[in-house]
């Protein structure tokens, strides 16, 4: 693991992830409450697992991808949260602009833990590609990553179908707040 792949904030260390992660990282996609704006249903462990080595693929690959959350503190994990190019099948594409996403584990929702994660990250995005522009797709529903979304610094651009499902687009500019 490259340090500058490391970021810390007062309360949260983010970092890319190992296979030490995979259980608590299954224990949050199993929960509904986490996965209910995400896909609708739980994942099963064998698309957790997916979801890991896509994870570690992007770092390897194209040198971003998702950290695991953890408390600075207790090492208690938070969530997942990073770039990603997944190269969704969506109109129009994303064009390999550099896509946010993020999900916390349900005992860490609402404690600004997702915000002060977002910020993190996109400070880490701002030098990794300064005047770039990132973007996220987010279910309408789901109105806490919205408000994340809307207070660092992402402005609706549109709506999509993926999966079926509607989901608004979000784009920010580097530097964007």
């Amino acid at each position: 693991m490259h340090p500058t792949t490391i970021i810390e904030t007062p309360r949260l260390v983010l970092r890319p992830h190992t296979v030490d992660d995979f259980e608590d990282s299954l224990a949050m996609w199993s929960d509904p409450q986490v996965t209910r704006y995400i896909g609708g249903k739980p994942f099963s462990r064998e698309e957790v697992w997916a979801r890991l080595l896509r994870y570690v693929g992007h770092w390897a690959l194209l040198g971003f991808g998702y950290w695991a959350v953890r408390e600075k503190a207790t090492g208690r994990f938070v969530g997942e949260a990073g770039f990603a190019d997944f190269q969704r099948e969506i109109d129009p594409p994303f064009d390999g602009t550099p896509e946010i996403g993020w999900a916390l584990a349900a005992w860490a929702h609402g404690q600004g833990y997702a915000t002060e994660t977002v910020r993190a990250a996109l400070a880490w995005a701002d030098e990794k590609w300064p005047n770039a522009q990132t973007v996220c797709m987010i279910s309408p529903a789901n109105t806490a990553s919205i408000r994340v979304a809307s207070k660092c610094g992402y402005r609706e651009s549109g709506s999509v179908l993926y999966k079926e499902r509607p989901v608004t687009v979000y784009r920010r500019a580097s530097g964007a707040t």
